[in-house]
């Protein structure tokens, strides 16, 4: 151990990056992209974790990542629906059915609150405190929080729990959103449901799941005037970091549309200034 320095670390940066996805992978065919950005990082901050612990435990007496600069991954562009893509997949939810009732109330809910899929999974009906318009969610690292909802979210959830809502099963009867058996439903069926109504649609350019949903709900609510503490506490963020990247593509929109409706490039100059 005492013999791994800066320059092995540096070396097997170097591997990771020319290393192909699942070479070596026993099920798995050799890929002709590379690992990303975002993989590469996540294996050295965990080795660079674990030096320090083998410091601290006075295993070796320092940590050769002291020395070595983790490449940062690139930023991704976080993917958001248009207002009319959220339209289209809406239309093609039939309310009228129990199943399409429930799919119409998860999606929307999932908007309003920028929750993750996970979480409005495990969702129980004492977490739901419709007049005070808020739900109360159970996030990362077992950290409770408290999200608003807003009226029309209220209106949809009281439909749902008192008209629509199946006969749970004894074990899960607590469960908010059911299957018509009355068990509850997974992360995975529901990022499926959002696949067939995308897919139903027609949307492109944009993946239809649950992650995309948050990912609007945040970029919607900044622009609509939200703070970003306040967006941070909705959506159960550790720290700014995140938050920090909403804001910039809230901005980056900004900008977009300040190409088009310039108040200066709308505006007729008089002929001898311009």
């Amino acid at each position: 151990m005492t013999q791994i320095t800066q320059h092995e670390i540096r070396a097997f940066i170097l591997h990771l990056q020319q290393k192909r996805r699942f070479s070596n992978h026993p099920l798995n065919p050799v890929q002709d992209s590379g690992l990303s950005g975002h993989t590469i990082n996540c294996y050295l901050r965990s080795l660079r974790i674990f030096f320090s612990w083998l410091v601290s435990e006075e295993i070796i007496k320092s940590n050769p990542f002291d020395h070595v600069k983790i490449p940062r991954p690139s930023r991704k562009v976080i993917p958001t629906f248009t207002d009319s893509q959220i339209q289209d997949l809406l239309r093609v939810i039939d309310t009228r059915t129990i199943e399409g009732y429930r799919n119409y109330t998860i999606i929307l809910t999932l908007l309003d609150t920028g929750m993750r899929v996970s979480e409005l999974c495990h969702l129980k009906l004492n977490d739901v405190a419709l007049e005070e318009g808020m739900l109360k969610v159970l996030g990362k690292g077992n950290k409770e929080r408290l999200i608003p909802i807003g009226k029309q979210v209220q209106r949809l959830l009281w439909r749902y729990i008192s008209r629509h809502r199946p006969e749970p099963m004894a074990a899960n009867g607590n469960v908010l959103f059911l299957n018509r058996d009355g068990k509850p439903l997974t992360k995975e069926r529901v990022e499926k449901i959002l696949t067939r109504y995308g897919r139903k649609a027609g949307l492109e350019g944009v993946r239809c799941s649950p992650h995309t949903l948050r990912h609007t709900a945040a970029v919607k609510f900044l622009r609509n005037g939200g703070d970003v503490f306040s967006l941070q506490r909705m959506l159960g963020h550790s720290s700014l970091e995140m938050t920090r990247r909403y804001c910039e593509l809230a901005d980056t929109d900004v900008k977009r549309a300040h190409m088009t409706a310039s108040p200066v490039d709308n505006f007729s100059l008089p002929a001898r200034i311009r």
